[in-house]
């Protein structure tokens, strides 16, 4: 059964595909992680360790830390309060005070519960910054993290609270507040409960944090880049759900394949646009019911826009999909803390906090999620019309009047379109001040994760009911699903579908027949089914 979330009352699945059940520990270093890691602790529930390499990387930038803790000096978070308060300089004796006052004021969070992965995700990438030697902690505070991770223990954090600058402070400062002993967490197996009692019934103790650490737990990119890794899988196989449902779409309505042909597409040179062309022509090779279209007496010469330039618009997603990617590595490789512990031992301010780099491609790919839905909505919608569907019963009903078909199905379809419209507008550009005016500018990340999360489960929805309609649609012009007028592919998908679908008849109970095909999408099923009877799997 796939791992399962919920975002604003909203059933998200995903796939073993994206929760790699064969990474069984992860070794957390100075050097950046991969996606494939990072996705085996937040969904796969695989274990962490720190590597030898690390923990003397640790140690040195402690000594370092530990110097500045005895100079007369002030030094920002070593000696100092935080933020608009830095100008105050703190006396030794109330520094483990000012680290754990810092976590407990931050952890402010509130509104509905972030999502388990999404948690998990951030305390990994946390961890592994800690790791690179950069952040001044004890080898100890790293070492804790990783129990916690170990442990399954997941702390309970709100989704307000974050603006993405500093980084993600108040979900840090909720993950630092366990490893203290306090707030509330759920356990491995999803109870809720005080954090000290989890921390207890892992064998765990509390941790008093010194001078540097809390800023350090707090002060970084995390969640936002944590949301955008989980987005990049997720979204890798929607495209390809994407293609497949374009290529049934093509076949259903009687389309041509001519303009998928690979020399036309290298007329414009997008790799994006390549592979999706590729897809569907892969997904319609062998099928009689396009083939028919080049031979009869009337040859159409041109398909809608929908159909026509699939892999225009499918392409232009997997190019930002691809520039997401490159972003997401380059985060990865980073040490974001501020200060920062020099290689060569100097303590410096920075402000590699800032979310920008994430927040821009989160908003990004929700602009190309909200398209790729909408092009998927008018495919549905011409199989409804009898005056587009060339010969199908209007809405696709058994007895048209007597039955609805699957009218409404577009309707819910529509209806998502407009919502994933709205979640298309950037929050990157909506910066606000905090922090009497030091924090003047921030980055809004942890938002635009959000909002993209819930967008990719809008695109997830919309796909399945353009794959339930093209199905019904084939099989109502194929005569049946074991004709052998399709295409050997979109046979392959339309048996998954009919595996938790009857077949067309008379007007049913819809609602769960698209749970049933959503949770096809979402799982990789269909993909699966598609790869099945392929020599190389799609895109």
């Amino acid at each position: 059964m796939p791992a399962a979330h919920r975002q604003d009352d909203v059933l998200v699945l995903f796939s073993q595909e994206s929760a790699p059940g064969t990474v069984h520990t992860v070794n957390v270093g100075t050097g950046p992680l991969e996606p494939g890691e990072i996705l085996a602790v937040a969904r796969g529930g695989a274990r962490v360790a720190l590597t030898a390499e690390s923990l003397a990387g640790m140690r040195s930038s402690r000594s370092v830390i530990e110097s500045l803790a005895a100079d007369s000096k002030p030094h920002y978070g070593v000696s100092t309060g935080f933020g608009a308060l830095a100008t105050k300089q703190i006396p030794p004796s109330q520094r483990t005070v000012l680290q754990r006052s810092l976590v407990r004021s931050h952890a402010a969070s509130s509104g509905q519960e972030v999502d388990r992965e999404v948690i998990r995700a951030l305390m990994l990438n946390r961890l592994s910054t800690l790791a690179t030697g950069r952040t001044g902690v004890r080898p100890e505070v790293a070492s804790a993290y990783a129990d916690l991770l170990n442990a399954g223990i997941t702390p309970v954090i709100g989704e307000y609270g974050s603006l993405g600058c500093s980084g993600d402070l108040a979900p840090l400062s909720h993950c630092a507040l366990a490893l203290m002993g306090e707030g509330r967490v759920r356990d491995a197996d999803g109870k809720e409960l005080e954090a000290s009692a989890a921390l207890a019934a892992a064998g765990l103790e509390p941790l008093e944090l010194q001078e540097k650490e809390g800023l350090a737990l707090i002060n970084g990119t995390d969640g936002m880049l944590g949301m955008l890794t989980l987005a990049i899988a997720d979204l890798h196989r929607l495209l390809t759900v994407a293609d497949i449902a374009a290529a049934m779409s093509v076949e259903g309505l009687l389309g041509t394949d001519a303009v998928f042909a690979a020399d036309l597409q290298a007329l414009r040179p997008q790799p994006g646009q390549a592979e999706s062309a590729e897809n569907i022509r892969t997904v319609l090779r062998g099928s009689v019911l396009v083939e028919e279209q080049t031979t009869g007496e009337f040859t159409r010469v041109q398909d809608a826009y929908s159909l026509r330039c699939a892999p225009q618009v499918h392409g232009a997603a997997r190019s930002t999909l691809a520039h997401a990617e490159h972003v997401a590595a380059y985060e990865r490789a980073s040490a974001v803390d501020n200060p920062v512990v020099t290689p060569d031992g100097r303590v410096e301010s920075n402000g590699n906090f800032h979310g920008a780099p994430v927040g821009y491609v989160l908003d990004f790919l929700a602009i190309a999620v909200a398209d790729l839905a909408s092009m998927s909505e008018r495919r549905t919608d011409r199989f409804l019309d009898r005056n587009r569907s060339h010969g199908l019963n209007a809405f696709l009903a058994h007895d048209p009047g007597v039955d609805s078909g699957h009218m409404i199905a577009q309707y819910t379809q529509a209806g998502i379109v407009s919502e994933l419209k709205r979640l298309a507008v950037p929050a990157s550009v909506d910066s606000i001040p905090s922090s009497a005016m030091q924090e003047d500018h921030v980055s809004m990340g942890w938002a635009a994760g959000l909002k993209l999360r819930k967008a990719l489960d809008g695109l997830t929805r919309v796909l399945a009911v353009e794959i339930l309609t093209s199905a019904r649609a084939l099989d109502m012009r194929d005569g049946g699903l074991h004709s052998s007028r399709s295409a050997p592919v979109s046979a392959a998908v339309r048996a998954a579908v009919r595996s938790v679908v009857d077949g067309p008849g008379p007007d049913r109970y819809l609602a769960p027949e698209i749970e049933a095909v959503y949770r096809l999408v979402a799982d990789g099923s269909l993909v699966t089914a598609a790869n099945a009877v392929l020599e190389a799997p799609l895109h």
